[in-house]
């Protein structure tokens, strides 16, 4: 049996939660996210817990169970708390702006970098460096975050780039004279 599937989820009071087979529909004060679970797992609901369990036992389907049980828990946790990821731009000149639904990003380029903000994501800059990215769906907030880190990923010399919040570079030693 899967460690992590068998851990029951704790529904907070705030999260509504629908099953019409074979969709999970969740409902909270941030939004409403749905997730599509495969015949092999069941998911069942016990007064403010779920259970998530497997009908077999073999290698891959004790994965999933695991997997469907974490992807649950993220959308009860995304849409009663939302999650949020911190970049820092770290350079000369590196600086970020919101305008409207796009990201405008000066990061060294003879041009700006414009990304369009997906809807269900919030944007807030702090002091033209500090990006901070808030969403109930886990994925999307972590694949927009990448996004943005893939214009300037951190360099292991001087350390510019665009970094998470409380990321360590290993830095290298450059080039030594004679």
């Amino acid at each position: 049996m899967s460690r992590i599937g068998k851990l029951p989820i704790k529904i907070p009071e705030n999260v509504d939660i629908n099953f019409i087979d074979p969709k999970i529909t969740i409902k909270g004060k941030f939004g409403i996210l749905q997730i599509k679970v495969p015949k092999v797992i069941q998911v069942k609901q016990d007064s403010n817990f779920i259970i998530v369990s497997s009908k077999d036992k073999t290698r891959s389907v004790r994965s999933l169970h695991g997997l469907y049980r974490t992807l649950i828990n993220n959308m009860i946790i995304g849409v009663s708390e939302q999650f949020q990821v911190s970049l820092i731009l770290q350079g000369v000149g590196y600086r970020a702006v919101v305008q409207d639904n796009l990201i405008v990003l000066n990061l060294g380029y003879s041009h700006p970098v414009k990304m369009i903000i997906p809807k269900n994501i919030s944007v807030e800059v702090i002091q033209n460096t500090t990006i901070n990215l808030r969403a109930c769906d886990k994925e999307q907030l972590g694949l927009f975050a990448s996004n943005i880190r893939a214009w300037r990923k951190p360099e292991p010399y001087k350390g510019k780039g665009i970094l998470y919040k409380n990321e360590q570079i290993i830095r290298k030693v450059g080039k030594s004279g004679k």
